[in-house]
């Protein structure tokens, strides 16, 4: 039988420094050498997933956006992708900017991945996530709503006042994906909007069908994971994950800062 072994990245696969460690790294390394298939499923982008794992240099499909892309982790080619069908994004944006929420829009156009905003309107905890991505050659500020909402939009993220994304949340939540969460890092409250039929699961499942696999083992931390935890055949939490994960586990591992995923890979993986 072939096992698909899938772990979240922040709060699980990363430390607390926002990193995989050294030992992390060399374990993944090796036991992908060996032939085990694994992945990680994060609401990071394919590049700054790269840079937190930087010492992971073993090839392996990477699900990134919450499971609306799927690329493979050493050439980044696209290997699964969602788009927002017809002009739902478009009016999902336009929705929002009119209620004072002015979100971050990720598209593809002319072959290249970028994130779009609108400089003058954005918030402040919008600014400063923008600023941790200087240098990005996503980074494309708009000038006009027009620019926003050009190419296929296959993501949407808010960070805001709790209560106004929490609306959005409760009206599109039966329409297309949607994750309301609070940052782990800074605190503050993030809105996520994906095509209907993108989430990890959804593309854990259709990669596991993509390799072949009979079974399904994950790692997490966070009410995001749920999705996944549902799906796998065997699901491990992390020792800080919520409660609302751990009560739906088949196990509690290792704290994140204990390299709990890796040491226990290291110990199950044959």
């Amino acid at each position: 039988m072939k096992t698909l072994y899938v772990s979240d990245l922040d709060g699980t696969l990363l430390r607390s420094d926002q990193k995989t460690s050294a030992y992390t790294n060399r374990v993944i390394n090796e036991l992908v050498g060996k032939g085990m298939l694994f992945s990680y499923a994060t609401a990071r982008s394919y590049n700054t997933s790269h840079k937190v794992t930087e010492g992971m240099t073993a090839r392996f499909p990477l699900v990134v956006y919450n499971g609306a892309v799927v690329r493979d982790s050493l050439t980044g080619e696209i290997l699964i992708q969602n788009f927002f069908e017809g002009d739902f994004a478009v009016k999902l944006v336009e929705e929002l900017l009119a209620a004072g929420v002015s979100p971050i829009v990720y598209a593809f156009e002319g072959g290249r991945e970028y994130f779009t905003y609108l400089p003058e309107e954005i918030n402040e905890p919008t600014r400063d996530f923008i600023l941790t991505r200087a240098g990005d050659d996503r980074d494309r500020p708009a000038d006009s709503r027009e620019m926003l909402l050009s190419g296929e939009i296959f993501y949407v993220a808010c960070i805001g006042e709790p209560e106004k994304l929490k609306l959005f949340f409760e009206r599109y939540s039966g329409l297309c994906r949607c994750v309301y969460q609070r940052d782990i890092y800074s605190g503050e409250q993030w809105l996520e909007l994906m095509p209907q039929n993108a989430s990890k699961s959804s593309a854990i499942a259709r990669l596991k069908e993509l390799l072949g696999c009979d079974r399904l083992v994950v790692f997490g931390d966070g009410v995001n994971d749920t999705d996944m935890f549902r799906l796998a055949d065997e699901a491990y939490s992390v020792a800080n994950a919520v409660p609302e994960l751990k009560a739906i586990a088949d196990g509690i591992i290792g704290t994140n800062d204990d390299d709990g995923v890796a040491r226990w890979l290291e110990e199950h993986f044959v």
